[in-house]
């Protein structure tokens, strides 16, 4: 009896290692996946603290949503200039203005969706520049075609292409994510592109 219940106190106490080997494991991996939760939720912590970093004004949420706002503008404007526009010239430079700040847009909204950054449009830049716009739109909308039309809307173009691409090389000056900046001073190329274009077809207008 004695060797019987030895060799029963044996297995017994294998089965009850094994058993905390087991809870041993299973506590190991719930420590790594927790860990891995951590790390993830603290790097997303980190990437939208750097978008709420103000630096000379600027957070890089603020800078996505200018951004935004001075595309969707254009596009509006862009699109109303296809229909319109009485001047050749002027008509094809609208369908540019679309095409350009639609794939500008697009390119922003990507980048806030990969860094996690929500646009924070409460910044008076651009509230100003989307009331601009809406007033702008307005204007244009209301005026009867013509070249004056034309003309005017040349002038708000020019007018409305300086002080954005003023403001996108302060942003792109003011970010400390070099990849933001980049993608800044692609879209500074292209609003300089548009203002060299229309003073062109300003100085060069034919009604």
């Amino acid at each position: 009896m004695r060797t019987r219940w030895n060799g029963l106190g044996f297995v017994v106490a294998a089965v009850a290692l094994s058993t905390m080997g087991a809870c041993k494991a299973k506590d190991g991996e719930r420590a790594t996946a927790d860990s891995i939760a951590m790390a993830e939720s603290a790097a997303a912590a980190d990437t939208t603290s750097r978008a709420n970093v103000s630096n000379e004004g600027w957070t890089d949420a603020q800078i996505l949503a200018f951004a935004a706002a001075g595309d969707s503008g254009e596009i509006a404007e862009g699109k109303l200039a296809q229909t319109k526009a009485t001047n050749a010239q002027v008509k094809a430079f609208g369908k540019q203005l679309v095409t350009d700040h639609q794939a500008m847009l697009r390119d922003g909204r990507q980048f806030a969706t990969a860094h996690n950054i929500t646009p924070d449009s409460t910044k008076n830049d651009v509230t100003d520049l989307r009331k601009d716009a809406r007033d702008e739109l307005k204007d244009l909308t209301d005026k009867q075609a013509g070249a004056d039309w034309d003309k005017e809307f040349l002038d708000k173009q020019i007018d409305g292409h300086k002080e954005v691409l003023g403001k996108l090389q302060d942003a792109a000056k003011a970010t400390t994510d070099s990849a933001l900046r980049q993608m800044l001073t692609k879209a500074s190329g292209k609003v300089q592109e548009h203002l060299t274009k229309a003073q062109a077809l300003k100085d060069n207008y034919k009604g």
